[in-house]
């Protein structure tokens, strides 16, 4: 038996794996001394880079993303391939999908989407003097690009129509550090 935390793994079940996705079901003991099972997702880890231009423009994506079954409006995200690190994965990433190249780079911080039973880390970027080019995108990506004014994104964030959690923390904390000035 294997500790995590105040659960105990008695067994783990690998039910799929792919380049994007893992998932495994472990029989447990629970933190109350139940037996039971828990299941665990963990997809690749990845980045979200919010552009901002001179005059405090963010440059967003407009994509129909399949999950959630509607279009979505998202700082820049993609997920990190093997042996590449976040930030190149972020200028990657960036270049793809809205042929943007940028001289200043701030990472912020790693966060966690989800918690209970996803394991997806993502990598928070801001990026800053913009160069705008050609667009690079993968054959499952049809991206409009976006640009709205930060005090537009942040009004889209209260107002539940920017949904995309790691999105929402860079345009709230760019506000922030905006108005901290």
């Amino acid at each position: 038996m294997k500790s995590h935390g105040p659960w105990q793994i008695k067994k783990t079940n690998h039910i799929l794996q792919n380049p994007f996705l893992q998932v495994w079901l472990d029989d447990v003991i629970r933190p109350d001394g139940q037996a039971g099972t828990h299941v665990v997702a963990s997809m690749k880890p990845g980045v979200c880079v919010l552009a901002i231009d001179e005059q405090q423009n963010v440059h967003l994506t407009r994509e129909f993303h399949y999950a959630i079954g509607r279009y979505s409006l998202e700082a820049v995200s993609g997920g990190m391939e093997p042996g590449e690190d976040a930030d190149g994965t972020a200028r990657r990433e960036l270049k793809e999908e809205l042929g943007i190249e940028a001289s200043r780079w701030e990472y912020l911080a790693s966060v966690d989407p989800f918690t209970t039973i996803v394991v997806s880390p993502s990598h928070l970027y801001f990026a800053r003097g913009l160069s705008l080019g050609e667009v690079d995108f993968e054959g499952t990506e049809q991206i409009e690009h976006v640009i709205l004014p930060l005090t537009q994104a942040v009004e889209k964030v209260l107002q539940g129509e920017i949904t995309h959690s790691p999105t929402c923390i860079l345009i709230l904390r760019a506000h922030l550090a905006h108005t901290d000035r």
